[in-house]
């Protein structure tokens, strides 16, 4: 932390979208707060969680910056990536050219490879009826934005040069392509990447928060399997 004013409670359930945050708290090593919500049960529309997040949904992120400034209350998990990277001056280039090179690829995830690649998971394992036109347009969807991570990451590293937030973003939709029909051996700039990351043990820890609501029984163990692996 900065100082010991700061306080950083994540509301969260172990979703692609709540480990983003996580993960990202966990590489800038930062003390937070877990604020379990869950989303399987409609937590996320419970008054008191939509006095804050009147989206209703999480993550949610409430930065309590001590009795002589106003507590920030962010919502959206691509806005709290930014705005923690921006606070922390890190995983954020401060030159223009590249912080917008980030912000292209982050923007990229928010609106496009996570939308598609959710409804090809969705589609393929929990939609109530099986509909073959909706897993295959958004299974081939997805492979789409697979060949766009292919191609970038087979020049670079990372997906803007640097390890960054768009990383960040990314990774936990990587962690469920088995769940989106993905074989990442189609993938090899991808799935060296992607080992690397997870071997990293700030990402380890950023992923154990949700396995860590498991062993405390916040959720049963059907919703474990089928929210969290």
């Amino acid at each position: 932390m900065s100082d010991n004013t700061d306080e950083l409670r994540l509301y969260f359930w172990p979703t692609p979208n709540g480990y983003k945050v996580s993960v990202l708290l966990e590489l800038l090593g930062l003390d937070y707060q877990i604020m379990p919500v869950n989303i399987t049960t409609g937590e996320q529309h419970a008054p008191d969680f939509v006095s804050l997040f009147p989206t209703r949904k999480i993550p949610g992120l409430v930065h309590r910056r001590g009795s002589d400034q106003p507590d920030r209350v962010l919502v959206e998990s691509g806005a709290i990536l930014w705005y923690l990277a921006d606070w922390r001056g890190q995983l954020l280039p401060s030159d223009p050219d590249l912080r917008w090179q980030v912000m292209q690829w982050l923007f990229w995830q928010v609106g496009g490879l996570g939308p598609i690649a959710g409804q090809a998971h969705h589609f393929r394992l929990y939609a109530p009826v099986k509909d073959d036109y909706a897993i295959d347009r958004y299974t081939k969807e997805t492979h789409k934005f697979y060949a766009v991570l292919e191609s970038q990451l087979s020049l670079r590293p990372f997906i803007a040069g640097d390890l960054s937030i768009a990383d960040i973003a990314i990774l936990p939709w990587i962690f469920r392509h088995q769940r989106q029909g993905v074989d990442l051996e189609r993938y090899p700039a991808v799935k060296a990447w992607y080992a690397g990351l997870m071997a990293r043990p700030e990402v380890i820890r950023g992923f154990e928060v949700g396995q860590s609501l498991i062993n405390q029984g916040d959720f049963s163990a059907d919703e474990a399997r089928s929210h969290l692996f």
